[in-house]
């Protein structure tokens, strides 16, 4: 665990390479990781969330969690103690960061630490308190079964991505009918597990395509049997077509 940080908030820069690695770890306070370039994708234990450029993970204090970085990523964290945002869950979330929140971020990662004995800095504290009530989440989780039967084909699905194999096969390969893996995926993921495929197809090319990979290549190695069939897929989850959703991130860096 990494010790408590002395200030109240404090911010920090990081500009990291594809493939990085921040091995798990966890820390007293609360944590906001923004990408503000690249694709950073966080691990727990109850699953897993993809974050995009321009948006960010919101990890409470004491979550034990790992961090892996598709394309160059400039993360920008802010720290903060913990339960000072009371809004936010004590769960992760991915949330949008409307643009004055992300030019709040980058200006205090040029202050460092902020303490309230500071006029100046009570202020900052004081605006970023307000405007984290305000953040809305962005459904880009994974979230992971934990009955062996269910976490034996969501490991199969995941392996298999690119690959033309059923549902009924991974339910095979874990020695439990459809119906029953069905039944525990919606109890425990509150997700149909056709629902939690389409999520994890997402997620995948998502880092993929942060990656430099091509649309077609994406496409296919998360597992769409055509480009137009991701395009449609990404521009329901995502608003915009994959294009556009890069090069808007690119124009906002």
């Amino acid at each position: 665990m990494c010790p408590r940080l002395p200030s109240p908030v404090t911010a920090l820069a990081y500009d990291l390479e594809h493939g990085h690695v921040i091995p798990p770890h966890m820390h007293p306070e609360d944590q906001l990781v923004y990408a503000y370039q690249g694709v950073m994708t966080v691990r727990t234990s109850a699953g897993t969330w993809v974050v995009p450029a321009q948006r960010a993970v919101w990890i409470p204090a004491m979550i034990p969690h790992s961090i892996q970085m598709s394309g160059a990523v400039s993360m920008r964290t802010v720290y903060l103690r913990a339960r000072m945002a009371r809004r936010l869950p004590r769960t992760c979330c991915v949330v949008n960061v409307p643009p004055l929140l992300q030019h709040l971020i980058l200006h205090l990662c040029t202050q460092g630490k902020l303490t309230r004995r500071s006029k100046n800095h009570a202020h900052l504290i004081d605006v970023l308190n307000d405007l984290l009530e305000t953040v809305q989440a962005v459904p880009l989780r994974l979230p992971s079964p934990s009955d062996p039967r269910a976490a034996r084909v969501a490991a199969a699905l995941q392996e298999c991505l690119g690959e033309s194999r059923s549902v009924d096969w991974a339910c095979r390969q874990a020695g439990a009918s459809k119906r029953t893996i069905e039944r525990i995926f919606q109890q425990e993921t509150q997700l149909s597990l056709g629902k939690w495929r389409q999520q994890l197809r997402l997620m995948r090319s998502l880092q993929l395509l942060a990656a430099g990979e091509k649309i077609s290549h994406a496409a296919l190695e998360a597992g769409y049997s055509t480009p137009s069939a991701f395009i449609a897929m990404f521009r329901k989850a995502l608003g915009t077509t994959p294009r556009k959703y890069f090069e808007r991130s690119k124009q906002s860096t």
